[in-house]
């Protein structure tokens, strides 16, 4: 069965879905005037944004009176980055150089370089068409294929696959990694561990997005700041290393000393895979969780997740790459996943090393659990309000599936995730393609706003005459 669906995401993965990936983000790039350079300095304003209602008034969090529980910008980024921030930056980097090569992170650079237009494009479009619900808003790809191209059929496609993809195989990856990780560093039984796991998630997961986005918000800063650290002291201490490391990266990218162009071409699809797994940028995730975000413009929600893939892939994914390739450890065969990301820290800081990844791999990993099983309420709620089916999927994904990935084998949980990935990816990029259009008019709006001297520009559905009808929010 592993090696059935290995070849089939061979297969999917080749290069058109690759093409268009990197065409989408070469496209918006262009389309939003490079928005994702030009604006840096806003979104890093906009992590301090005070939660706002539709219509633009400062609101509060609320709790038993009964009005609606507003997330902030900075909570929905934090959710956001839990599901980015995981086993893409410690594991995945790992086994994309253990696979590809020390080449493989300079593809995942350029894909989040590039991917976090498309980022800003899916999570702007989330806004947009986000829903009331009856505790906050709700929102994502299925709701604005609905919303926008009014084609049912596609959107309860997409929240079919991201409820495979995130809800649940995305979790056996995340549990996989954790107990491999305390295995290494502690010896601890992987069954154990994972039954540990799944009974935390589940009381957090039965909580709602608020008590998702209060756990975020902690454990996100506290380890990536911490992990960070880790990786400039590591760094620091061996900086007589950086010129070699960035010269191993850039000559393997281009693959001066490989002997065959087949090499190459794994070497890219394999960055490409992990990167995207890692920022999730044009997979349609963060989406659903943008639009929980009370904001007074999508615009603002564009470009907080339009961080959020910087925040992940050029700062905590090259952390790890950092590390590795400073130890050479990337060179012993079947060294690979976590265990490499252990071994190389060990190398560098000693026996402290293991148990410090392991501690981190747990923070950010459970962050992941529960922020993707957010991913998956949000789009069964699109396709059925029943509530005994949502128990269902709350149990499968923070429990079943848990389990699953702590007693399953590497191989297995990553192919699979690669899987229903491709499939997720193409059908989101064909929506945002189809209803950028919107994005771009926002985007001028914004910045009209902007330098009209208006700190917080606001938007009101009206100014969208043909989508009023459609636009539930925006009052």
């Amino acid at each position: 069965m592993n090696e059935l669906i290995t070849q089939i995401n061979d297969a999917v993965w080749g290069y058109v879905l690759i093409a268009a990936l990197v065409g989408c983000g070469v496209w918006f790039t262009i389309k939003t005037r490079f928005v994702q350079f030009r604006m840096v300095g806003e979104m890093i304003r906009l992590l301090t944004d005070s939660a706002v209602d539709t219509v633009g008034d400062q609101v509060k969090n609320q709790g038993a009176e009964g009005k609606r529980k507003h997330i902030s910008s900075f909570q929905a980024f934090a959710v956001s980055v839990a599901t980015r921030v995981g086993t893409g930056n410690l594991a995945g980097v790992a086994s994309a150089i253990a696979i590809g090569g020390p080449g493989a992170v300079f593809w995942m650079w350029i894909i989040a370089l590039i991917g976090s237009a498309t980022a800003f494009v899916e999570s702007t479009l989330a806004q947009l068409f986000k829903q009331k619900h009856k505790d906050s808003f709700i929102g994502g790809p299925a709701y604005y294929i609905q919303r926008g191209l009014h084609q049912r059929w596609m959107a309860v496609t997409f929240a079919v696959l991201i409820t495979l993809q995130f809800g649940l195989s995305n979790n056996s990856v995340q549990a996989n990694t954790i107990c491999g990780a305390m295995n290494e560093a502690f010896g601890w039984n992987p069954a154990w561990v994972g039954a540990g796991l799944a009974a935390i998630g589940l009381f957090i997961v039965f909580g709602g997005i608020q008590r998702i986005a209060h756990v975020s918000a902690v454990l996100v800063p506290v380890m990536a700041i911490g992990y960070v650290l880790v990786a400039i002291v590591v760094i620091v201490t061996n900086i007589e290393l950086i010129p070699h490391v960035f010269k191993v990266i850039i000559t393997d990218a281009f693959g001066i000393h490989q002997v065959t162009g087949g090499s190459v071409g794994a070497m890219i699809m394999i960055g490409v895979k992990r990167g995207l797994f890692s920022n999730e940028a044009g997979e349609g995730s963060a989406p659903n969780v943008a639009a929980t975000a009370a904001v007074s413009h999508p615009v603002k929600q564009g470009l907080i997740q339009a961080l959020g893939v910087f925040t992940d892939t050029l700062l905590v994914c090259s952390c790890t790459a950092f590390i590795i390739l400073i130890s050479g450890l990337y060179q012993v065969p079947g060294l690979n996943g976590i265990a490499l990301t252990q071994s190389a820290l060990q190398s560098e800081v000693g026996a402290v090393g293991p148990i410090f990844v392991a501690i981190a791999i747990f923070m950010f990993a459970f962050s992941s659990i529960i922020g993707n099983y957010y991913y998956g309420e949000a789009n069964i709620r699109f396709i059925t309000s029943n509530g005994q089916v949502m128990t269902v999927y709350r149990i499968c994904s923070a429990g079943v599936m848990v389990i699953f990935g702590a007693v399953a084998s590497f191989e297995l949980v990553w192919n699979i995730i690669d899987f229903f990935m491709a499939f997720l990816t193409a059908c989101n990029l064909i929506a945002i393609v189809l209803l950028g259009r919107y994005v771009f008019r926002l985007l001028d709006d914004y910045r009209q706003q902007k330098r009209a001297g208006i700190k917080e520009p606001t938007f009101h559905r009206s100014q969208f005459p043909e989508l009023e009808n459609e636009l539930e929010c925006w009052e």
